[in-house]
């Protein structure tokens, strides 16, 4: 890991000096699927950029994952449309099918699970996008379902 940080660090440093951090926590963030502290105190170390700014920019971030995130993430959008469609059932049924809640992840590393409050795409509620894919009309036994086919492909 220590060699593609550096990578990384490379890759977003110029020849004046500047450094393009937010790019860097970014690369990081997508490689591992999260900022583990082992990262981000190499990164500090090596661009004498105090720890406490690093962890100040991932807090800061959405997009920017502080724990280990899953192989597959799976959004369930709950906005009004989703929601009175049935979206918090199939929050439930998935969360309980994972034994996860909001924003964890399985102890397998397979599945993080979200809750979402819209995605812009109401014609198809209730809808579930996971790893960016979007799945709509469902209803917690498809949803269930859906997430299955996932697990036999992982």
């Amino acid at each position: 890991m220590k060699e593609q940080v550096e990578q990384i660090i490379d890759r977003h440093s110029h020849a004046e000096g500047r450094v393009d951090l937010v790019a860097i926590l970014h690369e990081v963030n997508s490689t591992q699927r999260y900022l583990s502290r082992e990262a981000l105190e190499m990164i500090a170390q090596k661009l004498a950029v105090p720890l406490s700014r690093l962890y100040s920019m991932a807090a800061f971030y959405r997009s920017f994952n502080l724990e280990p995130r899953g192989d597959h993430e799976v959004h369930i959008c709950l906005g009004t449309a989703c929601h009175v469609r049935g979206g918090e059932r199939i929050f439930d049924r998935l969360s309980e099918r994972l034994g996860i809640g909001s924003g964890e992840t399985t102890s397998d590393r397979k599945f993080t699970i979200n809750r979402v409050n819209c995605v812009g795409a109401c014609a198809l509620g209730p809808l579930v996008v996971i790893d960016g894919r979007y799945y709509g009309r469902l209803d917690p036994l498809k949803a269930e379902r859906l997430l299955e086919e996932y697990y036999e492909q992982a």
